[in-house]
């Protein structure tokens, strides 16, 4: 039976991410359908940032709900954080701090992007612990096992969150739902 991919043109169905070796590249607004390994590439980098701050940003947020601040932190919930550092202005030195990471990243994107450089998304210059140099069939175990552990990462964050917005519950979040009353 043929393989049909939803990126429509079957360009990404072998790319380490992808559904799997039957469904291909899942793309299902078409965002790269038309094969453009820059746009992809862009994608890609942007799906492994974002899963990385939403692995550590599950940790934290389940972290100061079970009682671990930072010194000098108000002591408040995690849904509760935001409001409260916005209104103390400390939102305003997070997003400066933050700024003054990533500002140095936009130029190897732009490297990346132009093929000036090989690059690969998301490769911070930082070496598999336990990949040997050439062993590419453990460094394609890994590479999946980052981009699944991103994307559970983005879910499940925004289910915590969601969770303790709907219940009001302290972690693990659940309140009532288990008794049928949210």
């Amino acid at each position: 039976e043929a393989k049909t991919s939803t990126a429509l043109n079957g360009a990404f169905d072998n790319e380490i991410g992808a559904a799997s070796a039957e469904l291909g590249c899942w793309d299902p607004l078409g965002y790269v359908s038309d094969g453009n390994q820059e746009r992809f590439d862009h994608l890609r980098g942007v799906e492994l940032k974002h899963g990385r701050i939403c692995q550590l940003a599950a940790f934290g947020y389940a972290a100061v709900d079970n009682g671990f601040t930072a010194l000098g932190a108000p002591k408040v919930s995690s849904l509760e954080a935001h409001d409260v550092t916005v209104k103390s202005g400390h939102m305003l030195l997070l997003l400066f701090v933050i700024a003054m990471v990533e500002a140095p990243s936009y130029t190897a994107i732009h490297e990346m992007m132009s093929g000036q450089s090989d690059r690969k998304p998301g490769d911070l210059g930082i070496p598999y612990k336990f990949c040997k140099p050439g062993d590419e069939a453990t460094m394609k175990k890994y590479q999946l096992a980052e981009i699944t552990h991103c994307r559970a990462a983005m879910m499940g964050f925004s289910g915590m969150v969601t969770a303790s917005a709907a219940t009001g519950a302290p972690f693990p979040y659940v309140g009532d739902l288990f008794n049928g009353a949210v």
